[in-house]
Protein backbone atom coordinates (compact mmCIF):
# COMPACT_ATOMS: atom_id res chain seq x y z
CA UNK A 1 0.00 0.00 0.00
CA UNK A 2 1.27 3.43 -1.07
CA UNK A 3 1.35 6.20 2.02
CA UNK A 4 0.77 9.69 0.27
CA UNK A 5 3.71 11.30 -0.22
CA UNK A 6 4.39 14.88 1.79
CA UNK A 7 6.61 17.31 0.86
CA UNK A 8 9.90 17.95 2.76
CA UNK A 9 11.48 20.51 0.26
CA UNK A 10 14.76 22.56 2.37
CA UNK A 11 15.38 19.62 5.07
CA UNK A 12 18.62 17.91 4.95
CA UNK A 13 19.28 14.30 5.01
CA UNK A 14 21.86 15.14 7.68
CA UNK A 15 23.19 17.58 9.65
CA UNK A 16 23.25 20.55 11.96
CA UNK A 17 19.84 22.79 12.11
CA UNK A 18 19.75 25.50 14.45
CA UNK A 19 16.72 26.70 16.60
CA UNK A 20 15.40 30.15 17.85
CA UNK A 21 15.90 30.07 21.89
CA UNK A 22 12.37 30.24 23.46
CA UNK A 23 12.32 33.06 26.07
CA UNK A 24 11.12 32.82 29.25
CA UNK A 25 7.80 34.44 29.79
CA UNK A 26 7.41 36.43 33.01
CA UNK A 27 3.57 35.77 33.61
CA UNK A 28 0.83 33.15 31.34
CA UNK A 29 -1.90 34.57 29.82
CA UNK A 30 -4.67 32.52 30.04
CA UNK A 31 -6.23 31.62 26.81
CA UNK A 32 -8.78 33.57 26.69
CA UNK A 33 -12.27 32.67 24.83
CA UNK A 34 -12.96 29.28 24.54
CA UNK A 35 -12.82 29.11 20.61
CA UNK A 36 -13.80 30.24 17.52
CA UNK A 37 -17.72 30.46 16.42
CA UNK A 38 -18.02 28.96 13.51
CA UNK A 39 -21.38 27.58 12.88
CA UNK A 40 -24.85 27.85 14.41
CA UNK A 41 -25.83 30.51 17.13
CA UNK A 42 -25.00 29.49 20.36
CA UNK A 43 -27.89 28.62 22.77
CA UNK A 44 -29.96 26.78 19.74
CA UNK A 45 -28.08 23.53 20.08
CA UNK A 46 -27.44 23.92 24.03
CA UNK A 47 -29.47 20.69 25.27
CA UNK A 48 -30.20 20.24 29.49
CA UNK A 49 -27.20 18.36 30.34
CA UNK A 50 -29.69 15.16 31.68
CA UNK A 51 -31.86 15.20 28.38
CA UNK A 52 -28.30 13.81 27.11
CA UNK A 53 -28.75 10.26 28.57
CA UNK A 54 -31.44 9.22 26.03
CA UNK A 55 -29.57 10.78 23.20
CA UNK A 56 -26.42 8.73 23.69
CA UNK A 57 -27.02 5.25 23.81
CA UNK A 58 -24.39 2.66 23.68
CA UNK A 59 -23.71 1.42 20.06
CA UNK A 60 -23.74 -2.51 19.10
CA UNK A 61 -19.82 -3.61 18.75
CA UNK A 62 -18.18 -4.43 15.22
CA UNK A 63 -15.24 -2.78 13.63
CA UNK A 64 -15.38 -1.41 10.50
CA UNK A 65 -12.02 -0.49 8.28
CA UNK A 66 -12.25 3.14 7.73
CA UNK A 67 -9.65 5.80 8.99
CA UNK A 68 -11.35 8.82 7.91
CA UNK A 69 -14.57 10.92 9.48
CA UNK A 70 -17.67 9.83 8.02
CA UNK A 71 -19.27 12.51 5.47
CA UNK A 72 -22.28 14.39 7.29
CA UNK A 73 -20.82 15.29 10.42
CA UNK A 74 -21.93 18.45 11.89
CA UNK A 75 -19.95 21.82 11.75
CA UNK A 76 -18.67 22.43 15.14
CA UNK A 77 -20.16 25.11 16.82
CA UNK A 78 -16.40 26.21 18.52
CA UNK A 79 -13.62 24.88 16.60
CA UNK A 80 -10.03 24.97 18.24
CA UNK A 81 -8.58 28.26 18.65
CA UNK A 82 -5.79 26.63 16.51
CA UNK A 83 -3.41 26.78 19.46
CA UNK A 84 -1.60 23.42 18.55
CA UNK A 85 1.95 23.35 19.50
CA UNK A 86 4.70 24.54 17.37
CA UNK A 87 6.95 22.24 15.82
CA UNK A 88 10.02 21.60 17.35
CA UNK A 89 12.66 21.76 14.23
CA UNK A 90 15.01 18.88 14.36
CA UNK A 91 18.56 19.80 15.05
CA UNK A 92 19.94 16.72 13.49
CA UNK A 93 17.99 14.32 11.62
CA UNK A 94 18.13 11.11 9.33
CA UNK A 95 15.31 10.24 7.37
CA UNK A 96 15.95 7.08 5.81
CA UNK A 97 16.96 8.19 2.21
CA UNK A 98 19.26 6.90 -0.37
CA UNK A 99 22.52 5.42 0.80
CA UNK A 100 21.65 6.12 4.32
CA UNK A 101 23.98 3.48 5.88
CA UNK A 102 21.56 1.84 8.23
CA UNK A 103 21.58 -1.58 8.41
CA UNK A 104 18.82 -4.27 9.42
CA UNK A 105 19.05 -7.29 11.53
CA UNK A 106 18.90 -8.73 14.50
CA UNK A 107 18.05 -12.46 15.19
CA UNK A 108 14.08 -11.51 14.86
CA UNK A 109 14.43 -10.06 11.55
CA UNK A 110 12.86 -12.30 8.85
CA UNK A 111 12.87 -10.03 6.13
CA UNK A 112 13.97 -6.16 5.27
CA UNK A 113 14.33 -3.39 3.02
CA UNK A 114 16.43 -0.34 4.21
CA UNK A 115 14.91 1.29 0.71
CA UNK A 116 11.07 1.35 0.97
CA UNK A 117 9.25 3.10 -1.65
CA UNK A 118 5.96 1.69 -1.01
CA UNK A 119 5.10 3.21 2.42
CA UNK A 120 6.47 6.16 3.87
CA UNK A 121 5.55 9.89 5.27
CA UNK A 122 8.61 12.08 4.09
CA UNK A 123 10.16 12.00 0.88
CA UNK A 124 10.14 9.11 -0.84
CA UNK A 125 11.17 6.08 1.16
CA UNK A 126 11.42 4.14 4.80
CA UNK A 127 13.40 1.77 6.05
CA UNK A 128 11.20 -1.70 6.12
CA UNK A 129 11.64 -4.95 8.25
CA UNK A 130 9.07 -7.76 9.11
CA UNK A 131 9.89 -10.13 12.58
CA UNK A 132 9.94 -13.79 12.59
CA UNK A 133 7.20 -13.85 15.08
CA UNK A 134 9.97 -15.76 17.69
CA UNK A 135 10.07 -13.01 20.02
CA UNK A 136 13.79 -12.27 19.65
CA UNK A 137 14.72 -8.29 18.67
CA UNK A 138 14.74 -6.85 14.99
CA UNK A 139 16.18 -3.65 14.92
CA UNK A 140 17.25 -0.82 12.70
CA UNK A 141 20.64 0.61 13.22
CA UNK A 142 23.74 2.82 12.98
CA UNK A 143 27.25 2.80 14.39
CA UNK A 144 30.13 4.47 14.37
CA UNK A 145 28.81 7.95 13.54
CA UNK A 146 30.39 11.49 14.62
CA UNK A 147 29.42 11.91 18.76
CA UNK A 148 26.77 13.86 19.51
CA UNK A 149 25.94 15.73 22.12
CA UNK A 150 22.62 15.23 23.74
CA UNK A 151 22.73 17.77 26.65
CA UNK A 152 19.66 19.86 26.68
CA UNK A 153 18.64 17.28 24.11
CA UNK A 154 15.32 14.73 23.10
CA UNK A 155 15.17 11.88 20.55
CA UNK A 156 12.37 12.17 18.52
CA UNK A 157 11.26 9.12 16.59
CA UNK A 158 8.71 8.87 13.39
CA UNK A 159 7.71 4.86 12.87
CA UNK A 160 4.74 2.78 11.86
CA UNK A 161 3.35 -0.48 12.72
CA UNK A 162 1.84 -2.00 9.55
CA UNK A 163 -0.98 -4.45 12.38
CA UNK A 164 0.04 -4.50 16.37
CA UNK A 165 -1.60 -7.77 16.33
CA UNK A 166 1.54 -9.70 17.54
CA UNK A 167 3.44 -6.55 18.65
CA UNK A 168 5.11 -7.17 21.92
CA UNK A 169 7.76 -4.16 22.64
CA UNK A 170 9.84 -1.19 21.21
CA UNK A 171 12.53 0.23 22.36
CA UNK A 172 15.80 2.17 21.53
CA UNK A 173 19.44 2.35 22.82
CA UNK A 174 21.81 4.91 22.87
CA UNK A 175 26.12 4.82 23.36
CA UNK A 176 28.99 3.62 22.51
CA UNK A 177 31.53 0.64 21.57
CA UNK A 178 28.91 -1.07 19.19
CA UNK A 179 26.62 -0.69 22.06
CA UNK A 180 28.37 -2.02 24.76
CA UNK A 181 27.93 0.99 26.46
CA UNK A 182 24.29 2.12 26.27
CA UNK A 183 20.91 3.64 27.54
CA UNK A 184 17.66 2.24 26.57
CA UNK A 185 13.80 3.39 26.30
CA UNK A 186 11.26 0.73 26.46
CA UNK A 187 8.95 3.17 25.30
CA UNK A 188 6.38 1.03 24.13
CA UNK A 189 4.82 -2.09 25.52
CA UNK A 190 1.80 -3.28 23.55
CA UNK A 191 -1.45 -3.99 25.41
CA UNK A 192 -3.90 -6.62 24.59
CA UNK A 193 -6.92 -4.50 26.68
CA UNK A 194 -6.00 -1.03 27.21
CA UNK A 195 -6.04 2.14 24.63
CA UNK A 196 -2.36 1.57 22.99
CA UNK A 197 0.28 4.65 21.88
CA UNK A 198 0.88 2.59 18.59
CA UNK A 199 -1.71 1.51 16.66
CA UNK A 200 -2.08 -0.41 13.57
CA UNK A 201 -1.45 1.46 9.90
CA UNK A 202 -0.90 4.47 11.89
CA UNK A 203 2.15 6.98 11.70
CA UNK A 204 3.51 7.36 15.13
CA UNK A 205 5.58 10.27 16.94
CA UNK A 206 7.70 9.32 20.02
CA UNK A 207 9.40 11.58 21.76
CA UNK A 208 12.35 10.12 23.93
CA UNK A 209 13.62 12.31 27.50
CA UNK A 210 16.15 11.46 29.52
CA UNK A 211 13.35 11.74 32.00
CA UNK A 212 12.54 8.04 30.85
CA UNK A 213 15.97 6.61 30.63
CA UNK A 214 14.68 2.62 31.43
CA UNK A 215 18.72 0.86 32.04
CA UNK A 216 22.41 1.64 31.34
CA UNK A 217 24.84 -0.86 30.65
CA UNK A 218 28.87 -1.08 30.04
CA UNK A 219 30.58 1.86 31.61
CA UNK A 220 27.27 3.87 31.81
CA UNK A 221 25.28 4.12 34.97
CA UNK A 222 21.90 5.94 35.95
CA UNK A 223 21.78 7.45 39.56
CA UNK A 224 19.09 6.98 42.37
CA UNK A 225 17.25 9.87 41.16
CA UNK A 226 17.54 8.65 37.18
CA UNK A 227 20.11 11.38 36.19
CA UNK A 228 22.65 9.84 33.44
CA UNK A 229 25.99 9.50 33.64
CA UNK A 230 26.58 10.92 30.77
CA UNK A 231 24.38 12.87 27.96
CA UNK A 232 27.52 13.61 25.29
CA UNK A 233 29.62 10.90 23.20
CA UNK A 234 27.39 8.82 21.42
CA UNK A 235 28.19 7.35 18.24
CA UNK A 236 25.60 4.26 18.02
CA UNK A 237 21.89 4.22 17.75
CA UNK A 238 19.05 1.23 17.56
CA UNK A 239 15.64 0.95 17.07
CA UNK A 240 14.28 -2.25 17.90
CA UNK A 241 11.15 -4.24 17.46
CA UNK A 242 10.01 -7.32 19.11
CA UNK A 243 7.18 -9.47 18.23
CA UNK A 244 4.98 -11.63 20.79
CA UNK A 245 6.79 -15.08 19.67
CA UNK A 246 2.97 -15.61 18.42
CA UNK A 247 2.91 -14.13 14.52
CA UNK A 248 5.42 -11.99 12.55
CA UNK A 249 5.47 -7.89 13.23
CA UNK A 250 6.22 -5.52 10.33
CA UNK A 251 6.98 -1.94 10.62
CA UNK A 252 8.62 1.01 8.89
CA UNK A 253 11.11 3.80 10.53
CA UNK A 254 10.69 7.27 8.86
CA UNK A 255 12.91 9.40 11.32
CA UNK A 256 15.50 9.57 13.78
CA UNK A 257 15.85 13.19 14.74
CA UNK A 258 17.14 15.42 17.58
CA UNK A 259 15.57 17.92 18.77
CA UNK A 260 15.86 20.35 21.84
CA UNK A 261 13.95 20.01 25.40
CA UNK A 262 12.93 22.59 27.57
CA UNK A 263 15.65 22.29 30.41
CA UNK A 264 16.37 25.76 29.67
CA UNK A 265 12.76 27.25 30.20
CA UNK A 266 11.96 24.52 32.91
CA UNK A 267 15.24 23.65 34.93
CA UNK A 268 13.04 21.86 37.22
CA UNK A 269 10.07 20.46 34.78
CA UNK A 270 6.65 21.37 34.97
CA UNK A 271 3.86 18.87 37.22
CA UNK A 272 0.46 19.41 35.83
CA UNK A 273 -2.19 17.88 38.62
CA UNK A 274 -5.40 16.65 36.85
CA UNK A 275 -8.51 15.50 38.37
CA UNK A 276 -10.92 13.55 36.21
CA UNK A 277 -15.27 13.36 36.77
CA UNK A 278 -16.15 16.53 38.33
CA UNK A 279 -15.85 15.23 41.96
CA UNK A 280 -16.90 18.07 44.63
CA UNK A 281 -14.19 16.40 47.07
CA UNK A 282 -11.32 18.15 44.77
CA UNK A 283 -13.56 21.49 45.33
CA UNK A 284 -13.64 20.44 49.51
CA UNK A 285 -10.87 18.47 50.44
CA UNK A 286 -8.14 19.41 47.50
CA UNK A 287 -8.37 23.52 46.91
CA UNK A 288 -7.50 24.05 50.64
CA UNK A 289 -4.64 21.79 50.17
CA UNK A 290 -3.81 23.39 46.60
CA UNK A 291 -4.45 27.20 47.21
CA UNK A 292 -1.53 27.95 50.05
CA UNK A 293 0.83 27.52 47.52
CA UNK A 294 -0.28 28.93 44.55
CA UNK A 295 -0.58 25.53 42.74
CA UNK A 296 -4.24 25.36 40.38
CA UNK A 297 -5.14 22.33 38.92
CA UNK A 298 -7.14 20.78 35.40
CA UNK A 299 -10.42 19.20 36.35
CA UNK A 300 -12.07 16.97 33.36
CA UNK A 301 -15.79 17.58 33.67
CA UNK A 302 -18.59 15.48 33.13
CA UNK A 303 -21.07 17.85 31.94
CA UNK A 304 -24.64 16.39 33.58
CA UNK A 305 -23.11 15.64 36.23
CA UNK A 306 -22.45 18.82 37.49
CA UNK A 307 -24.96 20.35 40.35
CA UNK A 308 -25.89 16.69 41.01
CA UNK A 309 -25.19 14.12 43.93
CA UNK A 310 -21.65 14.37 45.09
CA UNK A 311 -20.01 16.40 41.68
CA UNK A 312 -19.17 19.78 41.41
CA UNK A 313 -21.46 23.00 40.60
CA UNK A 314 -21.49 25.63 38.22
CA UNK A 315 -20.66 28.02 41.09
CA UNK A 316 -17.43 25.79 42.55
CA UNK A 317 -16.09 25.30 39.23
CA UNK A 318 -16.50 29.14 38.26
CA UNK A 319 -15.08 29.93 41.80
CA UNK A 320 -11.96 27.56 40.79
CA UNK A 321 -11.70 28.89 37.72
CA UNK A 322 -11.92 32.88 38.60
CA UNK A 323 -10.57 33.03 42.13
CA UNK A 324 -7.61 30.26 42.19
CA UNK A 325 -6.72 29.80 38.19
CA UNK A 326 -7.63 26.21 37.52
CA UNK A 327 -8.77 25.21 34.66
CA UNK A 328 -12.25 23.53 33.75
CA UNK A 329 -11.88 21.24 31.09
CA UNK A 330 -14.31 18.61 29.12
CA UNK A 331 -14.00 14.64 29.95
CA UNK A 332 -17.61 13.99 27.81
CA UNK A 333 -20.90 15.89 27.60
CA UNK A 334 -23.61 12.86 28.98
CA UNK A 335 -22.62 10.54 31.86
CA UNK A 336 -23.68 7.52 29.78
CA UNK A 337 -21.24 8.29 26.66
CA UNK A 338 -18.17 8.38 29.44
CA UNK A 339 -19.68 5.04 31.34
CA UNK A 340 -19.37 3.67 27.94
CA UNK A 341 -16.43 4.85 26.77
CA UNK A 342 -15.93 6.79 23.30
CA UNK A 343 -14.91 3.57 21.40
CA UNK A 344 -17.83 1.42 22.14
CA UNK A 345 -19.74 4.56 20.06
CA UNK A 346 -20.32 5.41 16.94
CA UNK A 347 -18.43 8.17 14.92
CA UNK A 348 -21.58 9.90 15.00
CA UNK A 349 -22.20 9.89 18.71
CA UNK A 350 -18.75 10.85 19.51
CA UNK A 351 -18.81 14.11 17.54
CA UNK A 352 -22.46 14.81 18.97
CA UNK A 353 -20.86 14.36 22.43
CA UNK A 354 -18.06 16.89 21.67
CA UNK A 355 -19.83 18.76 20.24
CA UNK A 356 -22.54 19.33 23.20
CA UNK A 357 -19.44 19.56 25.39
CA UNK A 358 -17.65 21.98 24.19
CA UNK A 359 -20.96 24.24 23.54
CA UNK A 360 -21.58 23.35 27.53
CA UNK A 361 -18.05 24.76 28.17
CA UNK A 362 -17.90 28.01 26.34
CA UNK A 363 -22.00 28.57 27.48
CA UNK A 364 -20.25 28.15 31.03
CA UNK A 365 -17.84 30.35 30.99
CA UNK A 366 -15.27 28.18 30.77
CA UNK A 367 -12.05 28.89 28.38
CA UNK A 368 -10.29 25.51 28.24
CA UNK A 369 -10.10 23.90 25.58
CA UNK A 370 -8.66 20.60 26.49
CA UNK A 371 -10.23 17.19 26.82
CA UNK A 372 -9.48 13.66 28.92
CA UNK A 373 -10.76 10.66 26.70
CA UNK A 374 -13.21 8.57 29.43
CA UNK A 375 -11.59 5.89 30.51
CA UNK A 376 -8.68 7.07 28.32
CA UNK A 377 -9.98 5.17 25.72
CA UNK A 378 -8.90 7.29 22.18
CA UNK A 379 -8.80 3.67 19.61
CA UNK A 380 -11.48 3.35 16.77
CA UNK A 381 -15.45 3.73 17.32
CA UNK A 382 -17.57 0.86 16.45
CA UNK A 383 -17.96 2.22 13.18
CA UNK A 384 -14.09 2.16 12.74
CA UNK A 385 -13.29 6.09 13.28
CA UNK A 386 -10.21 6.79 15.58
CA UNK A 387 -11.61 8.52 18.43
CA UNK A 388 -8.75 11.21 18.37
CA UNK A 389 -9.39 12.03 15.22
CA UNK A 390 -12.89 13.23 15.82
CA UNK A 391 -11.32 14.57 19.17
CA UNK A 392 -9.14 17.69 16.85
CA UNK A 393 -12.27 18.68 15.45
CA UNK A 394 -13.43 20.05 18.85
CA UNK A 395 -10.19 20.85 21.24
CA UNK A 396 -6.63 21.58 20.99
CA UNK A 397 -5.34 18.63 23.27
CA UNK A 398 -7.02 15.42 24.12
CA UNK A 399 -5.53 13.48 27.69
CA UNK A 400 -4.78 9.73 27.32
CA UNK A 401 -3.95 7.60 30.87
CA UNK A 402 -1.04 6.33 28.88
CA UNK A 403 2.41 6.33 31.14
CA UNK A 404 5.39 4.49 29.10
CA UNK A 405 7.11 7.59 29.08
CA UNK A 406 6.15 11.37 30.53
CA UNK A 407 5.11 13.74 28.42
CA UNK A 408 7.28 16.54 26.70
CA UNK A 409 7.41 20.25 25.23
CA UNK A 410 5.82 20.12 22.67
CA UNK A 411 3.83 16.91 23.25
CA UNK A 412 4.93 14.36 20.04
CA UNK A 413 1.01 14.16 19.36
CA UNK A 414 -1.60 16.34 21.33
CA UNK A 415 -4.26 14.30 21.21
CA UNK A 416 -2.68 11.34 22.62
CA UNK A 417 -1.00 13.56 26.02
CA UNK A 418 0.50 10.58 28.85
CA UNK A 419 -0.22 10.83 32.02
CA UNK A 420 -0.02 9.02 35.19
CA UNK A 421 -2.97 7.65 36.74
CA UNK A 422 -4.72 5.73 39.50
CA UNK A 423 -2.03 7.63 41.99
CA UNK A 424 -3.03 6.85 45.70
CA UNK A 425 -1.73 6.79 49.29
CA UNK A 426 -3.84 3.60 50.11
CA UNK A 427 -2.70 0.08 51.16
CA UNK A 428 -3.54 -3.38 48.67
CA UNK A 429 -5.99 -1.02 46.38
CA UNK A 430 -3.34 -1.00 42.93
CA UNK A 431 -2.45 1.91 41.00
CA UNK A 432 -0.09 3.91 41.13
CA UNK A 433 1.49 4.05 44.60
CA UNK A 434 2.15 7.53 45.98
CA UNK A 435 5.89 6.71 46.81
CA UNK A 436 6.60 5.29 43.36
CA UNK A 437 5.82 9.15 42.49
CA UNK A 438 7.11 11.19 45.43
CA UNK A 439 9.88 8.44 46.32
CA UNK A 440 13.66 8.48 45.44
CA UNK A 441 14.07 7.87 41.99
CA UNK A 442 10.57 8.32 41.18
CA UNK A 443 8.62 10.15 38.85
CA UNK A 444 8.85 13.99 40.68
CA UNK A 445 13.02 13.05 40.80
CA UNK A 446 13.01 11.95 37.43
CA UNK A 447 11.00 15.35 36.24
CA UNK A 448 13.22 17.82 38.19
CA UNK A 449 16.41 16.50 36.59
CA UNK A 450 14.93 16.45 33.17
CA UNK A 451 13.14 19.57 33.19
CA UNK A 452 10.09 17.93 31.19
CA UNK A 453 6.45 17.70 31.78
CA UNK A 454 4.58 15.09 34.45
CA UNK A 455 0.87 15.06 34.07
CA UNK A 456 -0.77 13.54 37.04
CA UNK A 457 -4.35 12.07 36.64
CA UNK A 458 -6.48 11.73 40.12
CA UNK A 459 -9.86 11.40 40.39
CA UNK A 460 -11.51 11.79 43.99
CA UNK A 461 -10.15 12.52 47.17
CA UNK A 462 -11.03 11.56 50.65
CA UNK A 463 -10.75 12.48 53.98
CA UNK A 464 -9.85 8.85 55.44
CA UNK A 465 -8.21 6.07 53.88
CA UNK A 466 -8.90 5.74 50.01
CA UNK A 467 -10.45 2.32 49.45
CA UNK A 468 -10.50 2.25 45.57
CA UNK A 469 -7.15 3.42 43.19
CA UNK A 470 -9.42 6.15 41.85
CA UNK A 471 -9.31 7.99 45.42
CA UNK A 472 -6.51 9.86 47.07
CA UNK A 473 -6.66 10.95 51.05
CA UNK A 474 -6.56 14.43 51.68
CA UNK A 475 -3.06 13.78 53.79
CA UNK A 476 -1.77 12.17 50.61
CA UNK A 477 -2.27 14.80 48.31
CA UNK A 478 -0.79 17.33 50.84
CA UNK A 479 2.24 14.91 50.42
CA UNK A 480 2.32 14.77 47.01
CA UNK A 481 2.02 19.09 46.58
CA UNK A 482 4.68 19.31 49.56
CA UNK A 483 7.44 16.90 47.26
CA UNK A 484 6.48 18.94 44.86
CA UNK A 485 6.97 22.11 46.13
CA UNK A 486 10.41 20.87 47.66
CA UNK A 487 12.06 19.93 44.38
CA UNK A 488 11.29 23.44 42.59
CA UNK A 489 8.90 21.49 40.27
CA UNK A 490 6.36 24.50 38.65
CA UNK A 491 3.01 23.61 38.55
CA UNK A 492 0.73 24.67 35.58
CA UNK A 493 -2.90 24.00 33.97
CA UNK A 494 -2.55 21.71 30.80
CA UNK A 495 -4.10 25.34 29.40
CA UNK A 496 -1.01 27.39 30.57
CA UNK A 497 1.65 24.72 29.68
CA UNK A 498 0.52 24.97 26.07
CA UNK A 499 0.27 28.58 26.14
CA UNK A 500 4.30 28.54 26.24
CA UNK A 501 4.35 26.37 23.03
CA UNK A 502 1.47 27.33 20.77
Amino acid sequence: MRIRKRATAGIPDEGARAEGEFGRRSALRLMGAGGLLTAGVLGQELVAPAAAHAATPTAALGMAGAADLPAGLTVPSFAPSGRRPRYRRATWTQQFRQGHGWTIGGTGTASSDPDDTEVFCRGSQSARATTKGTGAQSSIRKTGLPAMNLTGKMIRLIFRVTDVTHLSKISFYLGTGDLQNSFSWRFHTHSATSANYVQSGEWVTVHLQWADVAAASGTYSLSATGKPSVKTGFTDLSFAVYDDAAGAVTYNLQAVEVIPDTTTLFPKGVVSLTFDDSHESVHHLGRPVMDPLGMPGTIYNIADAIGTGTYLTLDEMRSLQDSSGWEMAGHSYAGAAHTASYANLTAQQVDDDFRKLREWLVGSGFTSEHFAYPHGKFQKTTDGVPVDLIAQRHFTTARSIISETIESFAPAMPYRLKALTGINDGSGIGGTTLAKVVGPGGQLDRCAESGDWLILCLHRITAGTPTANTEISQAGLTTLVNEIQKRGIEVLTVQEAMTYFA
